[in-house]
């Protein structure tokens, strides 16, 4: 088990939602952003989804849906949080950085992922698989803490972004299209800037 991989079974088997900094109750940017990319009916990968009510909103509106996440435990807090229908969501425990290939999907999206590769060789890794699971015509939707944003999280560094940074960073196969901003709320009631940059590939 990696360092990673521990840190964060650490943290979904000792927190509640209501101690972790990016719990959202209802991923209100994230479905909007997805459903003017992409029609109901299609592949959607939520890299990192952890405990996220995302996946369930996505299947409600009759995406097929995988999360990905590297803690066991917080994919099975969504599990049960969804309840009955999670059998119709995939679910996969992995490193996105270690991952040989995930199929194909029409929309990649990650709320806080990236932001926490503060390693170039992870980012090229994480870049790589991107490249291979999303066909030409497909989209990314990445938010990342904004450059106002907290310099650390979870009692790790992370490193901030604008849309265009990011565009740097992933590379000229990624049409940035459009870069949206969110104030978001901790439980406990504390700002923090995120950054949400949509790409077409």
């Amino acid at each position: 088990m990696s360092d990673r991989h521990q840190h964060w079974e650490s943290v979904y088997a000792s927190k509640g939602e209501a101690e972790l900094s990016w719990t959202q109750a209802a991923p209100a940017l994230s479905l909007q952003l997805i459903e003017e990319v992409c029609p109901p009916g299609e592949r959607v990968i939520d890299i990192g989804g952890g405990a996220s009510p995302l996946a369930a909103r996505l299947l409600a509106r009759g995406y097929s849906v995988t999360v990905l996440d590297i803690s066991e435990a917080a994919l099975q807090r969504a599990r049960q949080q969804i309840g009955p229908r999670a059998e119709h969501v995939h679910w996969s425990t992995a490193d996105v950085t270690k991952c040989p290939d995930l199929g194909l999907f029409e929309v990649w999206h990650d709320r806080a992922v990236f932001h926490f590769l503060t390693s170039a060789a992870d980012r090229a890794a994480y870049v790589d698989l991107l490249s291979r699971t999303v066909p030409a015509g497909g989209h990314a939707i990445i938010a990342t803490f904004a450059l106002d944003g907290p310099e650390k999280c979870s009692g790790l560094p992370v490193r901030r972004y604008d849309g265009k940074m990011l565009a740097a960073e992933l590379g000229p196969g990624f049409k940035l299209l459009k870069t949206v901003p969110e104030r978001h709320r901790t439980p406990w009631g504390a700002p923090q800037s995120f950054q949400y940059s949509v790409f077409e590939l």
